[in-house]
């Protein structure tokens, strides 16, 4: 029998690098679709539901919304842009028939940009190309469009892949257009209809075999504190209904018989209640407690499983672990126990595709290996958020061994600068065995470089870089394969200033300290033996009396009368404090505060340790 098409539904994703405006854009297509009321409260961004998401102003979770148009059901993916969330990504593709790839008219194709469309052509998904922020006074149309057909012959992309539409838009004014509009003008149309009518025109209804059993594929995970457990999947051929007995095919490859005890759609940005779904409807399901990402709800009679999703291996690992320090469990409720911990890492393994949890010697750590050191941050910060206390050790990179040789990742880095810190920029990143490949002056005053840089070598980079370019500069990197062994890396050049007793910061040791480095803590913080405290200006660690008080005398100073100005300490957050760390710190990391400190506390042992590393390497 024929393959027969759904028309009244379309299944897209849109893809696009970090900040080229993707949830805004969903934002104007859920207005303009009616899916609000015109007095509804509806927040900016109301796909970013996330407190984190928020907060850093990226999406870390992929989400799903579906409009109505002119009868038909578009289910929209809002896939992360940052490379770092890859798993989402992939997950999010393996839903849908075609994307929209969203490119900033300004800053053209970037790294991230190359990540995610490179996915998209690699699943042979037709792509709608929309170049968003046309209205930007710095918009340069016509080179975006120009680098972009470049990216695709680049990625190697099929005759049919690279004869895609172009849709001019600007998101956060809900204006599209087919008609190219001047650099910094707004489309001539006064909605996002064009928009709507390319994806209606470009992106394939679903087909499906009316003969062939039920195959519904799982692609996320959700809970509810009244549901329980919740499936996201897509149906690929056959209708599923509510109270349905189906096949469950398991990783394992064990098949069992599961009811499905609820079946819910989504409409705009609520799941609702519904009976039944056929081929490329995207669902949610409810009954099944212990279903994973991969597996395939099937007919029972006739259970044919799809293959399992597959993502980009890890290339970033850190160990975390229970808090060892001695202002342990000091926040009233903290969870503090080694079972808490790991059972916390087990849950985010089910909805996390792209993690793994790996057992070191210690029964009170494992080894946590994610696609970058944003991705583990974000766990660990969730982690902080939810009561939990922590040792995290420095970020490493995940090496591989191809023909006998160690291979480390490598990292595709594009970055924009002022013209004057291009040789500072360059300076930086060649100490970090960066690898030139192409710069382009754009005559704006700014220039564009790309690099390889060994991923180690940007653990840290960003901090550093925002100094150089007086905090101007922007830097993107995404992963762009293994490379040999680069050597030996030296990232940071200054030392630590390490606490030698324990006790309270005074003002009094803080005034006599600054001048050795910068400082991390104000006065009254409670501090213990080998902590960190401060960078010290040099390159050697130095151990320091912090709580150092002023002795009191009856003789009057002659120079009681003056003022000494304490300066400000500098504050790290979570990812600056992974960034500062060396091989031998660590970050704790407490519902209240994050610490840094040394792997091992006591000053005696950390001086017999480096006197026989300096025996060791000397003979």
């Amino acid at each position: 029998m024929p393959l027969q098409r759904r028309d009244d539904l379309r299944n897209i994703a849109i893809i696009a690098h970090v900040d080229h405006g993707k949830t805004t854009l969903v934002d104007a297509m859920l207005w303009q679709s009616g899916a609000f009321r015109a007095n509804q409260d509806v927040e900016e961004r109301v796909m970013d539901s996330g407190d984190l998401e928020r907060e850093k102003g990226i999406t870390i979770l992929a989400k799903n919304t579906a409009v109505r148009h002119g009868g038909v059901t578009i289910n929209i993916i809002d896939t992360p842009g940052h490379a770092d969330f890859g798993g989402e990504v992939e997950r999010g593709l393996s839903m849908v028939d075609g994307v929209v790839l969203l490119v900033d008219a300004s800053e053209g194709p970037l790294p991230q940009t190359r990540f995610v469309l490179r996915k998209a052509l690699a699943a042979k998904l037709p792509v709608i190309l929309c170049v968003n922020k046309v209205d930007r006074p710095d918009a340069r149309i016509k080179e975006v469009v120009d680098d972009t057909y470049e990216l695709f012959l680049d990625l190697e992309a099929t005759d049919d892949q690279i004869d895609f539409p172009i849709v001019y838009a600007s998101a956060k004014a809900g204006r599209a257009s087919l008609n190219r509009p001047d650099d910094g003008s707004m489309p001539d149309s006064p909605d996002l209809e064009p928009l709507f009518q390319t994806i209606m025109e470009t992106i394939p209804a679903p087909v499906y075999d009316p003969e062939a059993p039920l195959q519904a594929h799982v692609t996320n995970l959700d809970a509810s504190s009244y549901l329980g457990r919740i499936a996201l999947c897509r149906v690929h051929q056959g209708t599923i209904t509510k109270g349905q007995q189906v096949a469950w095919c398991r990783t394992d490859g064990t098949i069992e018989k599961v009811k499905i005890s609820e079946l819910l759609m989504t409409e705009a940005l609520e799941r609702k209640p519904a009976q039944q779904a056929g081929p490329g409807d995207i669902i949610a399901i409810a009954g099944i407690p212990d279903i994973m990402i991969g597996e395939t709800l099937a007919d029972p009679d006739d259970p044919r499983p799809l293959p399992l999703i597959k993502v980009d291996e890890p290339t970033i690992s850190m160990i975390i672990g229970t808090n060892t320090s001695p202002l342990v469990g000091k926040v009233k409720g903290a969870k503090v126990t080694a079972r808490m911990v790991k059972e916390r890492l087990d849950r985010e393994l089910v909805g996390n595709v792209s993690l793994r949890v790996l057992p070191i010697d210690r029964p009170d750590a494992w080894e946590v290996r994610g696609r970058g050191e944003l991705a583990l941050a974000v766990l660990v910060e969730q982690m902080r958020r939810e009561g939990y206390e922590l040792t995290v050790g420095k970020p490493q990179v995940v090496t591989r061994v191809i023909d006998g040789k160690v291979h480390e990742p490598v990292e595709r880095v594009t970055i924009d600068c002022p013209e004057e810190y291009l040789g500072a920029v360059t300076q930086l990143l060649a100490a970090r065995k960066g690898r030139m490949e192409n710069m382009t002056n754009h005559g704006t005053g700014w220039v564009r470089m790309e690099f390889t840089v060994p991923a180690r070598g940007l653990i840290g980079f960003r901090t550093e870089f925002l100094t150089e370019t007086r905090g101007t500069g922007l830097v993107h990197h995404v992963f762009d394969g293994y490379e040999p062994w680069f050597g030996e890396l030296r990232t940071r050049n200054t030392g630590s200033l390490v606490a030698d007793r324990a006790g309270v910061v005074t003002a009094f040791a803080m005034l006599n300290l600054q001048e050795r480095g910068t400082l991390f803590v104000s006065p009254s913080t409670e501090v213990y033996e080998g902590m960190i405290v401060g960078e010290n200006s040099r390159s050697d660690d130095m151990d320091v009396n912090i709580t150092k008080e002023k002795k009191l005398t009856n003789m009057r100073s002659s120079t009681a009368e003056e003022t000494e100005k304490l300066i400000p300490p500098r504050i790290l957050s979570l990812e600056q404090a992974l960034e500062f760390i060396r091989e031998d710190e660590c970050v704790e990391v407490t519902p209240e505060t994050i610490r840094l400190r040394k792997v091992v506390l006591d000053a005696a042992a950390r001086a017999r340790a480096a006197a026989r590393a300096k025996r060791a390497n000397a003979s």
